[in-house]
């Protein structure tokens, strides 16, 4: 299993150490000669900043690609600002980025880097889990074929469409590496 983890910007470094502890081998997507899906088994979009990141897949002539590879069946999992990179429309925000899944999210829904928390809830199939919130979106609308993983207080946190997995939280910085155990077995 080799999973690729767009590294252009925001907290990729920690879904690498995530998958390290799984043992599960990763390559870092950084420009367009890194971009070969034939040998990935799946992507992950790491949480950071939406706006750049979509620029910079635009600057780097990777949009295209990962767009079209995600829309053909490529296994993909989108944290924070990957959520919003994937959403098929932000609420709060004219941008559309890859849009490859259907949701509506809202950016910055709780508020700039002071309404950051963290927080236990449940997590369909995986139990009570924690969560960290940074400068989060929250799932505001699903389409039909999305199934609703995870709410914090009433706001959409997770969500699955297909081999498409979003969360507004950041696993990747609890140390419980069981969001990405249930990615991986998305892959099957």
């Amino acid at each position: 299993m080799r999973i690729g983890i767009l590294a252009l910007q925001g907290a990729f470094i920690e879904h690498e150490q995530a998958l390290q502890r799984l043992g599960v081998e990763f390559v870092e997507i950084r420009q367009l000669a890194d971009w070969q899906p034939e040998t990935l088994d799946g992507l992950i979009i790491p949480g950071g900043e939406s706006t750049v990141q979509g620029k910079l897949l635009r600057d780097l002539g990777l949009f295209a690609p990962v767009q079209a590879e995600i829309l053909r069946g490529l296994p993909v999992f989108g944290t924070c600002a990957g959520l919003l990179l994937l959403a098929e429309h932000l609420n709060n925000d004219e941008r559309q980025h890859l849009a490859t899944m259907h949701i509506t999210a809202r950016r910055n829904a709780y508020g700039r880097q002071l309404g950051s928390f963290y927080t236990e809830a449940e997590f369909k199939g995986l139990g009570q889990i924690p969560m960290t919130f940074i400068r989060a979106p929250y799932i505001e609308a699903v389409g039909p074929q999305v199934e609703v993983l995870a709410e914090v207080n009433g706001k959409i946190v997770a969500a699955r469409e297909g081999k498409q997995l979003v969360t507004a939280f950041h696993p990747e910085l609890t140390g419980n590496d069981s969001v990405h155990k249930y990615f991986l077995n998305m892959l099957n």
